[in-house]
């Protein structure tokens, strides 16, 4: 596997210092046991639009409406997502990553990334961070 050396402002954080602004519609993912910040930027959204061959942002979000998603869409969804964080993966690197959780935790990050992006996400923007502050105490 490649080495793979994250940019941007919010993957050189520290690991206790990584916390997600869902106002922005940031959301967390653990590569490797290292925590990174996620986010749909408009880039990351053309992406989507690219390789699901749709138009618009509505045909977008209507194709991930019924929440089944093949192990492909997950790598582009997440590839993208990271990207938009500011994280260097490619949609390769993404395929031979440890991810916490497995299929079934990618498969949630993937679908929280996309309800925070296609939702207002307001009333549950505190969520994570609590979470996030519940998995340091232990």
């Amino acid at each position: 596997m490649n080495k793979i050396t994250p940019v941007g402002e919010a993957a050189q954080k520290t690991a206790s210092s990584v916390l997600p602004n869902r106002r922005r519609g940031e959301v967390l993912i653990t590569i490797d046991n290292t925590p990174r910040i996620m986010c749909l930027t408009l880039g990351a959204l053309t992406e989507l639009e690219d390789a699901f061959h749709v138009d618009n942002l509505s045909e977008l979000g209507t194709y991930f409406s019924n929440g089944k998603f093949s192990a492909d869409d997950l790598v582009h969804i997440i590839g993208a997502g990271l990207r938009g964080g500011g994280n260097l993966y490619t949609d390769e690197d993404i395929r031979s990553l440890s991810i916490e959780g497995g299929a079934v935790g990618l498969a949630q990050v993937a679908a929280e990334l996309l309800k925070i992006t296609f939702s207002s996400g307001h009333n549950e923007e505190n969520e994570q961070f609590e979470e996030h502050k519940k998995s340091e105490k232990k």
